[in-house]
Parts: structure tokens; sequence; C-alpha cells
């Protein structure tokens, strides 16, 4: 069996230009208005595996260097959610949901020893935990806070009958938002009949067995749904509260 999924070559590099134009294209044909964030998306993508490569190559001497490079994870994850759900400075509060979501079960899974504390194993988790809570905030804030200004007189109403700003807002904001867990349920649910994740083929590839492939992935998978349900359940009760705002 080969030792890559992919034959690292030029033929590689060719192919991945071509699929970049062909996105770009598609998009352009189709207006959908996202040729730039698809080149610049790309090309940073080179560029942040590049340093990330370099740096892991560090990390794995240094152990201390671990919280570093999660905190990079985590502060980078929590813009990007940020700024996706709102450009009032309020987005600064993401990082909570993906804090909340992550860190007790990698804690937990340190603390128990099913997660070895090896550098090369709690980072990748870790990143794919925090990866996951991140698109869970995103969608759910975004969806939360365009459910509340498109609905704003039954909000209005609610609060005409009684209910408190919070309970209002959750009414209304709540059923839309939850809908962001929607990505992780589906994946769970049609695991090795639709696709084949990267943790399982990576450890198929790497020669563990495919059950042992398959009890990872499965952990991950389960991982990611209590990451990524905590994170969408503390992102609606930041925006009911109004912590988390539109301009």
């Amino acid at each position: 069996m080969s030792s890559t999924l992919l034959s690292v070559g030029p033929a590689l590099a060719v192919a991945m230009v071509v699929l970049m134009a062909v996105a770009v294209a598609v998009s352009a044909a189709g207006r959908l208005g996202h040729e730039r964030a698809v080149v610049t998306a790309a090309v940073r993508a080179v560029g942040q595996l590049a340093a990330v490569a370099l740096v892991l190559t560090a990390v794995v001497e240094l152990e201390p260097l671990t919280v570093a490079f999660l905190a990079v994870m985590l502060t980078t994850a929590s813009v990007t959610a940020g700024r996706r759900m709102t450009r009032h400075r309020s987005w600064r509060w993401a990082v909570l949901p993906i804090a909340a979501g992550t860190a007790p079960v990698v804690v937990g899974l340190l603390a128990t020893g099913v997660l070895p504390t090896d550098p090369l194993a709690v980072i990748p988790v870790s990143g794919i935990l925090v990866g996951g809570a991140m698109t869970a905030t995103a969608l759910a804030g975004r969806r939360a806070l365009d459910e509340l200004a498109a609905r704003r007189g039954e909000v209005e109403a609610a609060l005409s009958v009684g209910l408190l700003p919070r309970d209002a807002a959750l009414e209304i904001a709540r059923p839309q938002a939850t809908t962001a867990l929607i990505p992780v349920l589906d994946q769970t649910r049609t695991v090795g009949l639709v696709t084949l994740p990267g943790a399982f083929v990576g450890m198929l590839i790497g020669g563990a067995s495919p059950v042992q492939a398959g009890a990872v992935q499965l952990f991950v998978l389960v991982a990611l749904l209590a990451v990524e349900a905590a994170a969408v359940a503390v992102t609606v009760e930041l925006v009911a509260r109004g912590v988390i705002v539109r301009p």
C-alpha cells in the first residue's frame, strides 16, 4: 500500500491550480461573487500549511510550545467565527463558545488518559475540535442574528405580552440557530456510507487496522457532536442576552 493518499509532485501542483481555476470560473459564471475569496483562501492555505509544518517540527522538540500553538488555534478560530457573525466589536465574544465547547472535552480526554499528551496527538485532535466549534459558532451566530433582524416585530410582540428580552430573543432565534448542528449530524449519520473521513483514511494509510481506524474516527465524530452542541448553545445564549450584536 502506498504511504500517501496522493502522489506528491508537479502533477499534484498542476491539479490544484486547475481546480482553483475551475472554482473561480464557476463562481464567476454563476455570479456567486466569491472569485477573489477562492484565490485568497487557496493562497492562504498554502502559506499557512507550510508554516504549520515548520512550527510542528519545533513543537515536537519543545513540548511547552504545544500550549502556545493551541492558543494560536483558538485565537484564529475566534476571530474567524466572530467576524462571520458581526462587524460589531462584540465579535470578540466568539472565543467563549469555542473555548466552552472544546476545552472541557480536551482536558477530560487528557485527564483520563484517552488522549496521549504527545503534541502530535494533542494538536491534531484539538484542531479538529476547535475547527468544528468555530464552524458551529459562526453558523449559529449568523442565523440567530439574521432571524432577530428579520423578525424584529415578533420579538417586540413577545415583549409586549410580558416575556423578558432574553426569552423573547430565544423564542425567535433558537430554532434557526440550532440548524448549525445539521452538518455534523449528517456527517455522523452517513460516515462510512457517503464519505470516509480524514482520520479514518489517515490511520489506514499509516498502517492501522480498519477496526482501529474506525474506533478513532467514531471517537472524533462523537467528540465533535458534544463540542459543537455546546458551542451552539453558548452562542445562542450570548446572542439572546445581547452580548453578541450587529451594528
